[in-house]
């Protein structure tokens, strides 16, 4: 029983003192440590994007998204305030925030993806502060370089207000980026340091950010996903009943095109459909079942005559398919349902928006306005515009 009490009494020891170090200057020999840790990589900055978030401890957000698949590198530090070198122990006093700049691969993670990260390992509903951190230095923000990128956070924050799993709304300020200070050494890869890694995991377990992001988004805590995104909550409408007729009633419901593209996989010549020029907002559906394969979010000009989007409504509305036809090695996509011949997808999209060109045959399609949604039975579909 003693050894019990013993025991105990560590663990709750551990837990305040490590909450205790989150604010205190950190050692020399942790410094030592941590310092012959950091591994830097080398960046090809043609080729990758950096950006800057905040959710609390900067420890604990480098954490995080140095996990995410696509992300090079994350650097802590601080950003926001007057003072023009701000360090630990006065960054607050300059009205500076804990930030971290990720440095990623856009061909393999988008801007949007490492803001859900971010959104779901955070209390993003604290305006003043995060779990034992208290303060506006410890406070959620997403940074923006460009409107596209504004759009796509005020996006993000209405949907998940709409969805999510919050009872409060989200409190995350939205600012144009700053400037960025690096952060000491010492605090760089500070979970992996061999001696600081212990601190780490006792200050993150004692502060209840695990905990509140289990009871959140449970499994789904350390994902690029959103759970109502991937259909698991719009698998009712009526194009979920269709059968597919025979290839001799479609070829009586279809025009010559339609069936030719439709069913024995070709390709409308470029350029002569209008939906490749159409960007009022809306869904594109399947031309037979109905069912929702792309968003008026997602579409962009390619310049290839052909409508084009950088990924389908949710994941699961197409499915791929090798194409080997023609001599060429090609990726066929293909509605769920209906099981129809749509196009192709191919990796020479916007490289910012995930580097993929969904390349749809207009014939295979029908547009749904926004304004006609409702009544058409997909209100549902309303959160992907």
């Amino acid at each position: 029983m003693m050894k019990l009490f013993v025991a105990v009494g560590l663990v709750v020891l551990l837990a305040v003192t490590a909450v205790y170090w989150r604010h205190q200057n950190v050692s020399v020999t942790n410094q030592i440590f941590s310092e012959a840790e950091v591994v830097e990589e080398d960046v090809d900055t043609a080729r990758y994007k950096t950006m800057l978030v905040a959710g609390g401890c900067f420890w604990c957000v480098e954490s995080d998204l140095e996990k995410v698949p696509g992300v090079i590198k994350v650097v802590s530090g601080y950003a926001g305030g007057t003072t023009p070198n701000p360090t630990y122990s006065d960054y607050y006093k300059g009205g500076h925030r804990e930030v971290v700049e990720v440095t990623y691969d856009p061909t393999r993670v988008t801007f949007e993806e490492i803001l859900i990260v971010t959104l779901k390992t955070t209390d993003p509903t604290d305006d003043d502060g995060t779990f034992y951190d208290r303060g506006d230095q410890y406070s959620s923000a997403f940074y923006y370089e460009t409107e596209d990128e504004k759009k796509t956070i005020d996006n993000l924050i209405q949907d998940v207000n709409k969805n999510g799993p919050y009872e409060r709304a989200l409190a995350i300020d939205i600012e144009e980026r700053p400037d960025f200070h690096m952060a000491e050494d010492y605090h760089q890869d500070y979970y992996k340091g061999s001696v600081s890694a212990l601190k780490y995991k006792y200050y993150r377990n004692a502060s209840g950010r695990n905990d509140f992001i289990e009871e959140s988004w449970g499994e789904e805590g350390h994902t690029t996903t959103l759970p109502w995104r991937d259909g698991s909550r719009t698998t009712s409408g009526f194009w979920m009943d269709y059968q597919k007729p025979s290839q001799s009633v479609l070829q009586q419901e279809l025009d010559e095109l339609a069936y030719k593209v439709t069913q024995e996989e070709g390709t409308e010549r470029a350029g002569t459909h209008p939906y490749d020029a159409l960007y009022d907002r809306g869904i594109y559906v399947d031309v037979l079942s109905g069912e929702p394969l792309f968003s008026s979010r997602d579409k962009y000009d390619s310049g290839t005559g052909w409508p084009s989007f950088t990924r389908p409504i949710t994941p699961k509305a197409v499915t791929e398919t090798k194409d080997n036809k023609l001599f060429m090695k090609r990726v066929e996509i293909r509605s769920t349902i209906a099981d129809n011949h749509l196009g192709h997808v191919f990796s020479d999209g916007p490289a910012e928006a995930g580097g993929l060109r969904y390349c749809m045959n207009g014939v295979a399609l029908s547009f749904i306005p926004e304004s006609e949604m409702e009544n058409e039975g997909y209100g549902d579909y309303l959160q992907y515009l």
